[in-house]
């Protein structure tokens, strides 16, 4: 079962996560031409992605920081240790169910770039599994003298033998599409074949493809995604594909998807993404025509379910709840889309989240936010269209999330992890209720002496905002222990406890304290705690943030000497927006692969695609208003005592796109403002394209970080 949860565009967008074996690219931005409505920007040149001025200062700036950062004794050692944990033999392969057996992608020292293997399930669960390796990446790349990167593979039902590759140019979203046959362990001569580009693919059967992509020249939307979807047949031109459906240029984007249950039911779906959240769910008939479901556009088709048709809610429909989950039969969807009686499966209780949907062969499986908390449950279809629910035998208190799903039967696996807690991966049959531990993993750094908490602060309005907050239990309360403060606060995607080894290893182990909050625009509470921070709602994100940070300054855990604070994306943004409006609160700010420039945000990457996130500045005179005001890029002034960030990005990063980070960097060098900046030249956007290049990400901002908050006077 796929889900389609926010339209397919969010499968493709690390906002808010991919499907488990998918990953749908994006293209790398054009630099826009200067807006007549935009503030006189200086800076503008370094839009200009891959040109040869642009690169010179990206070369120079990093140059600077290497020298700065990697000069320091720390550095070594901090390389040495994330590089041992990245690369380390003893991790727990993520299994996948495919072709009857288990898949893994692996990378190592010796494969920077991974390797696609299999094994058994009996082996899987043994100490030492006998791989047999499908698909070296880091040999098709010297083999073809490309930068490849594996981004998932999406394989025919129900054999699931032949499948679409998924391969990436140094990292970025975009993609080329490769027919690769599990079988023989090669791609398929003359098989399907799509082009780079940003693009949703879908198998209809096995001699026909659902394609959204680039069709030709230009004919994406403002947001860089497609919105023509075609029929490609095997062994005809792309030119010959047959167009089924055609969204609006002024849309995010459309995608096809085709679901499967293990009953041997389909679905095929459209989604048609009017912006970020809101969609239009259409599907083809047998009559191969196209039919609008009567659905809310904040309800999003899930997945298929023993012949039912599963939906996510993330806005009320009828008397169903906002934040439920519901279902219909298959026949009599296909037989009245313009009239769907949908029957509540399960509804939230008054601190729970819906954070997840997967499932079996016949069982529905949820994964669920308690406070923050996770909970699993199964839940089994009844004769009269509703179902039994059961809560999973996993272990409390902590982050429980489900795994790969087995189509064929009721096995899946699913995870356990907290903040000092290794995860331990479990086989969970979902119709007995039973759960057995399969792997675990050895511990990465010594939490003995830590203790994790769950505290609460309050907001500027009142509003409790909780956050987790791992530190030694003998810490003195004189505010002189350092802190790292992460949050994300978007996109109605969830911060929940984790296994934190770079943190562990590279930072608490040293005296360092970690800390995550839950502030409001995720999804810890349901759809209403990201819809009070939307748009020009979102200061009320900014001051939760803030607030948390007050609490553990007033609770002298940490002090602003000692604070510093990390946020990668949305959450860069976070970063920048507390480094100008709070300063006087923090000594460190790390800015990772940030959006910073809310007012060009349109013009830069897939940026026009958040619109319904942050407003549309040329559109709305108050969310022009408002982030004028607020966007770090233009809030920046020169007689600000600010902390001295470091900005990392990555010039591959075609989803959020480097500009903003390097224009922000520029505009401080322009105020005589300090920084530390460095862009890495592919790994798109994330910390690197292989474990080395993350091992020198994670060992560049803790070295920072120390110098910052752990010196007796700073730098």
């Amino acid at each position: 079962m796929k889900s389609i949860t926010r339209f397919a565009l969010a499968t493709s967008l690390a906002l808010l996560g991919a499907l488990p074996v998918f990953a749908a690219p994006a293209f790398a931005a054009p630099v826009a031409p200067a807006d007549p409505r935009d503030p006189k920007d200086a800076w503008i040149w370094l839009e200009d992605l891959d040109g040869k001025r642009a690169m010179d200062w990206v070369a120079a700036h990093n140059a600077t920081t290497e020298k700065r950062l990697e000069a320091d004794p720390r550095y070594k050692t901090f390389y040495d240790e994330a590089l041992a944990i990245y690369g380390a033999k003893d991790r727990i392969p993520a299994p996948m169910f495919l072709n009857g057996r288990i898949y893994n992608f692996w990378q190592d020292e010796q494969h920077l770039r991974g390797v696609l293997r299999r094994t058994s399930l009996e082996d899987y669960r043994g100490a030492q599994p006998k791989w047999e390796t499908v698909l070296d990446i880091d040999a098709l790349g010297k083999a073809e003298g490309k930068s490849w990167v594996y981004k998932g593979a999406d394989c025919l039902e129900p054999e699931q033998r032949l499948c679409l590759v998924s391969l990436s140019d140094g990292g970025e979203d975009a993609v080329e599409v490769r027919e690769f046959d599990l079988a023989t362990g090669a791609f398929i001569k003359d098989g399907f074949h799509i082009p780079r580009a940003k693009q949703g693919v879908a198998w209809e059967d096995a001699d026909h493809l659902l394609v959204a992509t680039e069709w030709t020249p230009g004919e994406v939307t403002e947001s860089l995604y497609p919105y023509v979807i075609k029929r490609v047949t095997r062994g005809r031109p792309l030119s010959e594909a047959v167009e089924i459906y055609r969204g609006q240029k002024s849309d995010v984007g459309s995608f096809p998807a085709v679901m499967h249950d293990g009953q041997g039911n389909s679905l095929t779906l459209i989604s048609r993404g009017i912006d970020f959240f809101h969609q239009q769910s259409l599907i083809v008939g047998s009559d191969g025509k196209v039919h609008e479901l009567a659905i809310p556009q904040k309800v999003s088709v899930a997945g298929l379910v023993s012949g039912r048709v599963v939906f996510r809610l993330d806005e009320a429909w009828g008397d169903l709840p906002s934040g439920a989950v519901a279902s219909a039969p298959l026949d009599a969807v296909r037989a009245h889309p313009e009239a769907i009686r949908a029957t509540l499966a399960w509804a939230p209780g008054p601190k729970e989240a819906l954070d997840g949907i997967s499932a079996t062969k016949d069982r529905l499986l949820l994964s669920v936010l308690d406070n923050v908390n996770g909970r699993l449950l199964s839940l089994a279809p009844k004769s009269d269209g509703g179902w039994t629910t059961a809560s999973l035998p996993l272990p409390d208190k902590l982050a429980l999330n489900f795994g790969s799903a087995d189509s064929r039967s009721n096995l899946t696996f699913a995870s356990a992890e907290g903040f000092t807690t290794p995860d331990t991966l479990y086989l969970v049959d979902a119709a007995s209720g039973t759960a057995q531990p399969v792997k675990s993993l050895p511990a990465r750094f010594d939490a003995k002496g830590l203790v994790v908490e769950q505290r609460e602060a309050k907001s500027t309005d009142g509003t409790a905002i909780p956050y987790f907050l791992v530190h030694r239990k003998d810490i003195p309360l004189d505010g002189s222990t350092p802190v790292l403060l992460n949050a994300y606060g978007g996109f109605q995607s969830s911060s929940t406890p984790y296994y934190a080894t770079i943190q562990g290893k590279l930072w608490m182990e040293r005296g360092g304290a970690f800390a995550v909050a839950n502030i409001r625009g995720g999804g810890e509470f349901g759809p209403e705690w990201h819809e009070a921070a939307l748009k020009t709602k979102r200061q009320v994100a900014y001051d939760d943030f803030a607030s948390v940070a007050r609490d553990m300054i007033g609770r002298k855990i940490t002090s602003p000497r000692r604070l510093g604070i990390i946020g990668g994306s949305n959450g860069g943004l976070l970063m920048g927006v507390e480094m100008t409006e709070f300063p006087e609160l923090y000594n460190a700010v790390v800015i990772q692969v940030p959006l910073l420039d809310m007012i060009r945000i349109s013009k830069i990457a897939a940026g026009a695609s958040w619109q319904g996130e942050y407003g549309d500045v040329y559109a709305d005179p108050e969310a022009r208003k408002f982030w004028l005001k607020t966007s770090p890029y233009h809030a920046l002034r020169k007689d600000v005592k600010y902390p001295e960030p470091y900005i990392f990005t990555t010039t591959r990063d075609d989803r959020v796109g480097p500009q903003h980070a390097r224009k922000f960097a520029a505009r401080m060098e322009e105020l005589g403002l300090p920084f530390y900046f460095y862009e890495n030249t592919e790994g798109g956007h994330g910390s690197g394209a292989d474990i080395r290049q993350s091992a020198k990400t994670a060992a560049l901002w803790v070295t920072y970080l120390s110098r910052k908050l752990m010196g007796p006077d700073g730098e």
